[in-house]
């Protein structure tokens, strides 16, 4: 099985991925046979800081689950919650 194809059945979810250059909590946006697609996330603002395109050749490193992630996307989940409720 290649890397795209198992990275297709995480997209839209919250990963840690170490690539060539860098290492970075991001989302999974797209997944395609050439590219993927993910928005890396500030974790000191819990925002989404860019969107990189990386040749699946590059990826080194995919963590799908650990407290560290579970740790990521409680903080994001309560940063919608909060700003949603400035809205009502």
């Amino acid at each position: 099985m290649l890397l795209v194809h198992k990275l297709k059945q995480f997209e839209r979810q919250i990963v840690f991925m170490r690539w060539a250059t860098a290492a970075e909590f991001c989302k999974i946006k797209y997944v395609g046979a050439d590219f993927v697609e993910v928005d890396v996330i500030d974790t000191d603002t819990m925002e989404y800081c860019e969107t990189v395109l990386l040749n699946p050749s590059l990826i080194l490193e995919i963590a799908i689950g650990g407290s560290e992630i579970g740790r990521v996307v409680a903080a994001l989940s309560s940063k919608l919650s909060s700003a949603e409720s400035k809205y009502e």
